[in-house]
């Protein structure tokens, strides 16, 4: 079946049909990539146009040209035009013979031709040994940027299923979004992703019908190993999915244990508007803090749409269960006795719906772990783990879970695996703030400013390179970067109280009260975590306040109580008994404070 986009089509004149107006267009309708497409234009006559004193590559092509082309193209036609033009009717027995000698070479050079097309573009020969690809953001051919939400949705989903294979390391959705309408060569990306193969293709939507055509790319010569075109009904489209991450799979000929085959091929029918509004509560969740605490709730409400319609369906649960625990988030600023219970509630629920939902897993193992509900936390890291072994957020989840316990070596092993499956999303924030709580304070000043030299702009990574800054007792250098920090942040409560800490410890006691009494205003009119304010007893030495207000924190599971065991900042008090009992109530020994001074 022809599937077009859901714009108007471009009508040529005089019955020239649909026009086509760029390579990938053409590449599309023909069900090929766009490597073959130039190639059959060059060699064989394929009747495509070039624009007139425009850009190089500007070309079109009519969709009625192109089908009389393929026709005409079609093995033996030729023999069977000129067979029927110059045979005379007595001696048509004779030539028939001849005929279907003629077609039979046709056949056996075509199957030989087939069978040397298939070897040549067998990717998972000895020569490439592809152990590790990028699924690049699918283009949207619609035409119409509001359907970017179906072709981002769909990338993940492929990235999703085929992070499930061990034996493959897959880039994850944050690294190769990044890509996403400014992509360089292929050779280029694999080399800054660091895989062997890219993915790339484009979903184009008519109706209720999808088409994803997909085609696997050597990185570092990008030659075309393979393409395919996959169609399907949206209440189908579960298993559109599947059956292109299982082509993808069987083409770099990865080794898939059964249970992985399995996951691989789960698929059933969803209802189809119920469907889109989980892509949409997607989209608008993955915009991350360019849409703010407004983008989130936009995807909680998406997500309930689902919900209500499709009761069954896991996946909304968990896209709930992810928009409520970045509401929660020090930036986001949402109070934690808020929306811990409904991360809780929703990661369950997905679970429940099924287990095998890896996203769901970690957001229960993260909440788990800040309620200090550590073996349960730990079982669902490393089941996460287990399920998609190349998942980036359970290898960072599983690097906190660590530090936390004061196990920073390998916490620093966790976050560089991490990284290495979301190089570009995944900086060296996580490995300087581990650092940082290893007291190598040299060390994370050193990799947050190189994170900071490429993302100039990241709050996070201010906040953190200002904790260890105090720790190495640079306040002066401090105070500027948790000032860019506050700045980047609309002035977020979690980062003024470090800066009053940072004040503190310059000696410059009326600007740490300045700074002090503006989170003092904030708390009058909305809420500030009980964190901030025991960062600001702590560097102001007050410990009595600051024990006082370790209770609230501990109260609403502030996120700094996950680090009693190793953050620095709690030196001050690790010696009164008091604290002992704060490290029991978060079930910790408190014989065990790993990294704390003797």
């Amino acid at each position: 079946m022809s599937i077009q986009a859901t714009s108007s089509p471009r009508i040529g004149a005089d019955g020239q049909g649909r026009r086509l107006e760029s390579w990938k267009e053409i590449a599309t309708y023909l069900g090929r990539d766009v490597t073959t497409v130039r190639r059959w234009e060059k060699r064989e006559g394929l009747p495509v146009r070039r624009l007139q004193h425009s850009r190089l590559g500007s070309v079109y092509a009519y969709t009625t040209e192109l089908d009389a082309w393929r026709n005409e193209r079609a093995p033996g036609s030729a023999i069977r035009e000129v067979v029927a033009n110059q045979v005379p009717q007595a001696g048509r027995r004779v030539w028939k013979v001849i005929t279907l000698a003629a077609l039979g070479l046709v056949l056996a050079g075509g199957a030989a031709w087939l069978w040397h097309k298939r070897s040549v573009e067998r990717p998972a020969s000895a020569s490439t040994s592809i152990r590790s690809l990028a699924v690049l953001p699918l283009d949207n051919l619609s035409g119409n940027p509001e359907q970017d939400y179906l072709a981002d949705g769909m990338t993940e989903a492929i990235i999703g299923r085929l992070s499930m294979i061990h034996g493959l390391r897959v880039i994850s959705r944050t690294s190769s979004m990044q890509f996403k309408g400014k992509r360089g060569s292929v050779p280029e990306i694999a080399k800054k992703l660091n895989v062997r193969a890219v993915v790339e293709g484009s979903v184009i939507r008519s109706g209720d019908r999808i088409r994803i055509t997909a085609q696997l790319i050597q990185g570092d010569t990008d030659v075309h190993l393979w393409s395919g075109t996959f169609d399907r009904e949206l209440r189908d489209v579960l298993e559109l999915q599947s059956e292109v991450a299982q082509s993808i799979a069987r083409q770099i000929e990865v080794a898939v244990s059964g249970d992985e085959r399995n996951r691989l091929a789960a698929g059933g029918a969803v209802f189809p508007e119920g469907y889109e509004s989980y892509l949409k509560g997607r989209f608008a969740l993955n915009q991350g803090s360019k849409a703010g605490q407004a983008g989130l709730k936009e995807a909680i409400t998406y997500f309930e749409s689902v919900i209500y319609r499709e009761p069954t369906f896991a996946p909304a649960y968990a896209g709930l269960a992810a928009a409520y625990n970045d509401l929660g988030t020090v930036f986001m600023g949402g109070p934690p006795l808020e929306t811990r219970p409904k991360v809780l509630a929703a990661a369950r629920k997905a679970l429940e719906l099924d287990p095998e939902l890896v996203e769901a897993r970690v957001l229960l193992a993260d909440t788990l772990q800040k309620e200090w509900k550590w073996s349960d936390a730990e079982a669902e890291y490393r089941r996460a783990i287990e399920l998609s072994p190349s998942d980036a957020g359970a290898r960072d989840g599983f690097s906190q879970w660590l530090l936390c316990q004061g196990r920073t070596e390998e916490a620093l092993a966790s976050a560089q695996r991490a990284r290495e499956l979301d190089p570009l999303a995944f900086d060296n924030t996580q490995v300087g703030w581990i650092l940082f709580q290893s007291r190598r304070y040299d060390e994370a000043i050193r990799e947050l400013q190189s994170v900071l030299a490429l993302k100039p702009q990241s709050p996070s990574a201010h906040w953190y390179l200002g904790f260890a800054l105090i720790g190495a007792e640079r306040f002066d250098e401090a105070i500027a970067t948790l000032e860019k920090a506050a700045s980047l942040s609309d002035r977020s409560s979690a980062v003024l109280g470090v800066l009053v800490h940072a004040y503190a410890g310059a000696g410059r006691r009326a600007e740490a009260v300045r700074v002090f009494e503006e989170l003092h205003r904030r708390r009058q009119k909305g809420y500030v975590p009980a964190g901030a304010f025991l960062n600001a007893y702590l560097g102001l030495g007050d410990k009595e306040q600051a024990f006082a207000w370790m209770e609230r924190a501990a109260e609403e599971r502030s996120n700094i109580m996950q680090f009693l065991k190793v953050h620095p900042f709690f030196d001050l008090l690790r010696g009164d008994p008091r604290f002992a009992q704060f490290l029991r109530r978060a079930n910790f020994n408190p014989s065990e404070q790993a990294g704390a001074p003797t």
